[in-house]
């Protein structure tokens, strides 16, 4: 094995180490003082939860749960919560890193936080859950609040767990806040426009990167990676704005069609079968790699991290790569992107419109007083836009990428919160 192998797949192993890999380079271009990078590199808290809980069965089962808040310095932590067998302590501090960065990028008055509980919820029956999720938000009484850590729906949770979570820190704490969580169905003061709100960013970065491009949308062909919350929405919208979508795929099966697939008939198909793409007929069936190197415009990855690995990278056709997913791009495989002068839109900035929209619900709950869906996508689309605007000039003004320009763009709103709250 090479050396540059073995340093490849210890990248790969780590998620956080990509998150710092991605750090440093912008504390670099940027200069960056080293005392704020430290800080930065470096997650404020991490609390770590065995749960035990009874199971259908009868038997007591433990799970360990987690929550990393990697940054208060703008704001409260902000970030969901992940039911899944691969939740560990590296992926929460990766993703909360990101968060803050993401926040920050969208310009809310937020750092970043997320946790997760390493179960397999397909397993599990609805009682099962919500004794779990009870016992996840009882564990995190002191880390969760209103103004202090405010989590959302994730991989594997939804808008359910959500409200059981809301319901058992109202008991705790006996009184009725639902601020303290987003995501929440609306009848418990959830914001209308969330279910779409990261898979609406996706669109709308999408098409600012174009205009920017000078690439008709009308004219344009794009390949969706994932079917769930953000693919679907992402494929539906960019559809609906005329972009020809030739490639969709899940976990279960990837099809491919010239002439463009028929994306309200694969969202239909998904309703009747299991929530699944396997078995619809709307295009010729490709294995998943095709997908990511497929000829079209617009690549949107939006299901796994390190889906875009060096090798991946150096097969791509698409001219722009919109990152609906986190992490799903290698820093190995970046080098070669922009060496093949390929757009990439990051994560940081491409998948913020679900915080965004989830600030927005976080608003309407203090407030006590709700937009309607129109409002919150005009707010949600207008905050996008000027989040792009904003990287775009700056990967300009350091002569670099979009996703070190979004990096920067963060790196200089939160060196404001570290100095002028200041060190001990």
């Amino acid at each position: 094995m090479s050396a540059h192998t073995a340093a490849s797949q210890v990248v790969h192993e780590s998620m956080f180490d990509s998150v710092l890999a991605r750090l440093d380079a912008a504390v670099k271009a940027m200069n960056l003082s080293e005392e704020v990078a430290q800080v930065l590199r470096n997650p404020q808290k991490l609390v770590k939860v065995s749960l035990p809980v009874m199971m259908d069965s009868g038997k007591v089962q433990i799970f360990e749960g987690y929550r990393c808040v990697h940054s208060t310095h703008l704001g409260p932590s902000k970030g969901g919560i992940r039911y899944a067998m691969d939740v560990n302590q590296d992926e929460v501090m990766a993703l909360a890193a990101w968060m803050s960065f993401k926040c920050a990028v969208a310009n809310l008055p937020y750092g970043g936080g997320k946790g997760g509980v390493k179960c397999d919820p397909r397993k599990m029956s609805v009682g099962e859950l919500e004794r779990l999720t009870r016992a996840y938000a009882k564990s995190m009484r002191d880390v969760f609040g209103v103004n202090k850590d405010i989590p959302a729906p994730d991989m594997g949770t939804s808008g359910r767990e959500m409200a059981w979570i809301l319901d058992e820190l109202n008991k705790i704490h006996g009184e009725d806040a639902p601020g303290v969580i987003t995501g929440k169905p609306i009848a418990l003061g959830g914001s209308l426009g969330r279910d779409a709100a990261t898979g609406r960013g996706v669109m709308v970065s999408t098409l600012c990167a174009l205009n920017k491009m000078g690439i008709d949308p009308k004219k344009a062909t794009a390949a969706v990676q994932g079917f769930g919350n953000v693919g679907s929405h992402t494929a539906r919208l960019l559809s609906e704005k005329g972009i020809k979508i030739c490639a969709i795929g899940d976990h279960t099966a990837t099809f491919y069609n010239e002439k463009g697939i028929d994306i309200h008939a694969a969202l239909e198909y998904v309703k009747t079968s299991g929530g699944v793409l396997k078995g619809f007929k709307g295009g010729v069936e490709i294995k998943p790699n095709e997908l990511l190197t497929a000829k079209v415009d617009v690549l949107v990855p939006a299901a796994l991290q390190n889906v875009i690995t060096e090798e991946v990278a150096h097969n791509i056709h698409a001219k722009l790569i919109v990152e609906g997913a986190n992490g799903p791009t290698t820093p190995e495989a970046d080098s070669i992107l922009q060496e093949k002068n390929i757009i990439v839109v990051p994560d940081i900035l491409a998948n913020g419109g679900g915080v965004t929209v989830s600030y927005f619900e976080w608003v309407q709950n203090k407030m006590g007083y709700y937009w309607t869906e129109n409002e919150v996508n005009e707010k949600h689309d207008l905050s996008m836009e000027t989040a792009f605007n904003n990287v775009w000039t700056n990967a300009h003004e350091y002569k670099t990428t979009m996703r070190l320009g979004a990096y920067i763009t963060a790196l200089k709103k939160i060196e404001q919160g570290v100095k002028l709250k200041g060190f001990y």
